[in-house]
């Protein structure tokens, strides 16, 4: 695995030479073309003007902020220049907070840090008071021009960098329309809970697989395979129904489904220790 590059941890007068490296893989992703339906074309798209309707070379392209409804600033080079964040791939922490104080939803990608030359035992004292601690460090770091909080979390052996959102990046759910507990029936919610109970289970990542794509995948096979064609007694999936039914009912039913679950899998571990 190769770095995105080397640079260091710093708080206080520490430094720490870590290397930073990717921490997430993402899926293939399945490509579509626009193509004309007649004679399957591909089509391509032309920057044109408003105004007039006329291509614009690159060159003659400038980037504007809209200020105001149709009017705008036009900002050059020199102007990005001017405010440019210099890249001294540090890893500057500027306090540790207790890790329970953070709202999941401030997290937003992972990449790992790993010592470089000199820097073993160092990261090693950072890693094990971070985990005595259980706190995790704020910082401040610049990755691709752009400047970014983070936070510096142990995860095993290692300490992960983990890409945070400011706070004015995130939405306030007080903008949306969401039913309070005044209407709430107990019958409805003691069933609830005990659904919840009869399906509780221990976090397995690897048995959640993304269906939709290896579904698309298989059927693009079988269209390569049959010249266009979807083949004879090909399987399409339906969405579930969204209408309305009897919550009580529909609860009943998951919670003896779950239940029958249950007793299935506790049969089969009784049968594989006898």
């Amino acid at each position: 695995m190769r770095p995105i590059w080397k640079g260091s941890i710093s708080f206080g007068l520490v430094n720490i030479p870590v290397g930073l490296y990717s921490a997430t893989r993402s899926a293939e992703q399945i490509k579509f073309h626009m193509l004309r339906k007649g004679d399957l074309s591909p089509i391509r798209y032309k920057r044109v003007a408003e105004a007039d309707g006329k291509e614009v070379p690159w060159e003659n392209i400038v980037k504007g902020y809209e200020y105001k409804k149709g009017q705008f600033v036009v900002l050059d080079d020199e102007d990005f220049e001017r405010v440019k964040i210099a890249s001294n791939q540090t890893v500057d922490i500027k306090e540790f907070v207790d890790l329970e104080e953070i709202d999941p939803m401030f997290f937003d990608q992972p990449y790992f840090l790993a010592p470089e030359k000199g820097g073993d035992k160092a990261y090693t004292i950072l890693r094990e008071a971070l985990n005595r601690t259980n706190k995790v460090g704020i910082a401040k770091v610049v990755i691709k021009t752009r400047e970014h909080l983070a936070a510096v979390k142990p995860m095993g052996e290692a300490l992960v960098l983990e890409l945070m959102y400011f706070a004015d990046e995130l939405a306030d759910p007080k903008e949306l329309k969401l039913p309070d507990t005044k209407n709430i029936g107990q019958r409805e919610l003691k069933m609830a809970e005990s659904l919840i109970e009869n399906m509780v289970g221990k976090w397995e990542p690897n048995k959640y697989k993304d269906e939709y794509r290896e579904a698309l995948l298989e059927l693009i096979k079988e269209k390569i395979k049959s010249g266009g064609k979807v083949a004879a007694g090909a399987k399409t999936s339906r969405a579930k129904s969204t209408r309305i039914v009897d919550l009580v009912s529909v609860l009943q039913q998951s919670l003896e489904q779950a239940q029958g679950g249950k007793k299935k899998k506790a049969s089969a571990r009784h049968r594989k220790a006898a």
